[in-house]
């Protein structure tokens, strides 16, 4: 008989279910929804970096989507098994002692900091600098040992901390706070206890400090130095948390009939997007896979006698069974990539957003049908042009922090930087400044893990960016000096939590056999241009030098490393 499985993966602008053969791996249906809050700019101060996003556009987009696929499916609904839920983090969410959204209760239908705070939010920076400050001096442990030894504003302590600090009425109002993939697991399944709910191990360990080292999250006498409120949530929050190919729950009595499924289909534990999608691309030892969309994330997994007991400084954690269980996770990433190159792409696009507006030479469907038309080969014409420029000829040097620095070594207040501009500069030269400025991130990256130890063998490139930009992923072969291999499904991060969703419900015995049958094949594979790799190389020294110049911490951090 055919099992199948569903993989729902939450990303920044949009949900998509797919519906999966776990035989093979095959799509059988897919559907996507966009947040239309979200698409309104609704909630949101990209002035002062405030990205909310209100629950109704995940709940919605949950029902809209599986319904469609369990629908145009045209299966038995006895045959799907199993729900995993995978979502972008650390994106936390307040909560009633029912675990109801905040946002759903009355009085906070429309208060920003009711919603959930989305990963690229950084509102948080003091707060985060605080928690730095704290857990160096106070004395104790450093629960920040594991998450690279700097805590970033873009995580779940400092986001909490900034609204306990901010608002009064929703620090009140919320009995504790969920990671958005362990509420929408927690909204389908049919048990309600939140103190037994079974929290993601992906989530707490990458971004609220949990590690078996100290029995979990930080203990009260460490938060409540941070304020009052975090030592009474930490009780109302979590002591053991599990891996994704754990079941959850199963499927309520009411979201089955919302969901047109039956309550015998099991909820994995909930998970990240760039975990998941690591598993969708069959990562293995020694692999690093790249989540390469708006920003990036950076996975491997490693062996417990590879890592020991060592922290890997800088990075965004090493946490046991993030990834697979039975192996060390280890996550890093860029705040920005393709949301550096949309930047661009929006400054070049004012004059026709705003100037063709007043045009009196063309009729308004005109006006929308040249805009469009602008807008969609913009980005493919720059490409196209940056191309011709030889990697020898002067171009401007750019950082690629312009939404803060991620990893290595977490800093969002610093701000991205272009130096050697000229008369000569064109657009197209500033448009291959900033690809090479993302790949030199990357390159930042992968040097940092190599330092710690942590061999790379092979690089894997998923999302949309690895998949459309032959351009970016041939530089980025260039700059890193590895070949590439491109995986060849759009939707790794939903596979994969298809493959954790297959384990869960006891199809496969373990996540690398399901990963095998399951995972996503490959279809390119970009190998170094040997003639380019040196010139890459001086320009990535000329990289090193504006990042020490817009950032001097980074010299003493090398100098409190090496010396």
């Amino acid at each position: 008989m055919k099992n199948y499985v569903i993989g729902l993966d939450y990303g920044t602008d949009s949900v998509r279910a797919m519906l999966i053969d776990t035989e093979n791996g095959q799509e059988i249906a897919s559907n996507v929804c966009h947040y239309k809050r979200w698409k309104n700019k609704e909630y949101c101060n990209a002035s002062i970096n405030q990205f909310r996003q209100h629950p109704l556009d995940h709940i919605e987009g949950l029902e809209t989507t599986i319904k469609y696929v369990v629908e145009n499916s045209n299966l038995d609904p006895s045959l799907i098994r199993s729900i995993c839920i995978d979502t972008t983090g650390s994106s936390p969410v307040p909560v009633t002692e029912d675990g109801t959204p905040l946002a759903l209760t009355k009085g906070f239908e429309n208060n920003p900091n009711a919603m959930m705070v989305l990963w690229k939010d950084h509102t948080s920076i003091n707060e985060a600098n605080e928690i730095n400050e704290l857990a160096a001096t106070w004395g104790g442990e450093n629960f920040t040992k594991y998450v690279g030894g700097i805590y970033s504003s873009e995580w779940f302590w400092a986001k909490i901390l900034h609204i306990a600090k901010q608002d009064e009425a929703v620090k009140n109002a919320a009995y504790t706070w969920m990671e958005h993939c362990d509420l929408m697991t927690y909204l389908l399944i049919d048990n309600k206890d939140l103190k037994s709910f079974k929290r993601s191990r992906c989530a707490a360990g990458h971004k609220a400090m949990w590690h078996e080292d100290w029995n979990g999250l930080p203990p009260e006498e460490f938060l409540g130095k941070l304020h009052p409120y975090l030592a009474a949530l930490r009780g109302r929050l979590y002591d053991e948390t599990y891996t994704s190919d754990l079941v959850a729950g199963n499927l309520s009595p009411e979201w089955a009939t919302r969901l047109g499924l039956t309550t015998d289909t099991v909820i994995a534990v909930g998970t990240f997007d760039a975990h998941s999608g690591a598993v969708g691309a069959k990562i293995e030892e020694h692999t690093l896979v790249r989540v390469m969309g708006t920003s990036t994330c950076d996975i491997i997994v490693a062996s417990e006698e590879t890592i020991g007991t060592k922290s890997v400084r800088g990075i965004c954690g090493q946490v046991d069974g993030s990834v697979i269980p039975g192996y060390i996770g280890l996550e890093a990433g860029q705040s920005a990539f393709g949301d550096l190159l949309a930047w661009y792409k929006e400054l070049l696009l004012w004059p026709t957003d705003h100037l063709l507006a007043n045009s009196t030479l063309l009729t308004d469907a005109q006006k929308e049908q040249l805009k469009e038309e602008i807008s969609d080969n913009l980005i493919i014409q720059l490409t196209a042009e940056a191309e011709k420029i030889p990697v020898s000829e002067s171009v401007p040097i750019a950082l690629d922090w312009i939404n803060g620095r991620r990893t290595p070594d977490a800093n969002q207040e610093i701000k991205s930087a272009i130096s050697n501009l000229s008369l000569g500069t064109k657009a197209p030269h500033l448009f291959k400044s900033l690809v090479n400025a993302i790949c030199f991130g990357s390159k930042k990256i992968v040097d940092r893990f190599e330092e710690e130890g942590v061999k790379i063998n092979s690089v894997i490139g998923i999302g949309g960016v690895a998949r459309k930009s032959p351009y970016i992923m041939q530089t980025l072969a260039n700059v890193l000096n590895k070949p590439i291999k491109i995986a060849a499904s759009d939707q790794t991060p939903a596979l994969g939590a298809a493959i954790y969703a297959a384990v869960a419900a006891g199809i496969y015995p373990n996540v690398i056999e399901a990963s095998q049958k399951m995972g996503s094949d490959f279809d390119g594979e970009y190998f170094p241009q040997l003639d380019k790799v040196a010139a890459y190389h001086k320009l990535l020294l000329a990289y090193d030098q504006l990042s020490s110049f817009a950032d001097p911490s980074l010299k003493k951090l090398q100098k409190e490393h090496y010396v």
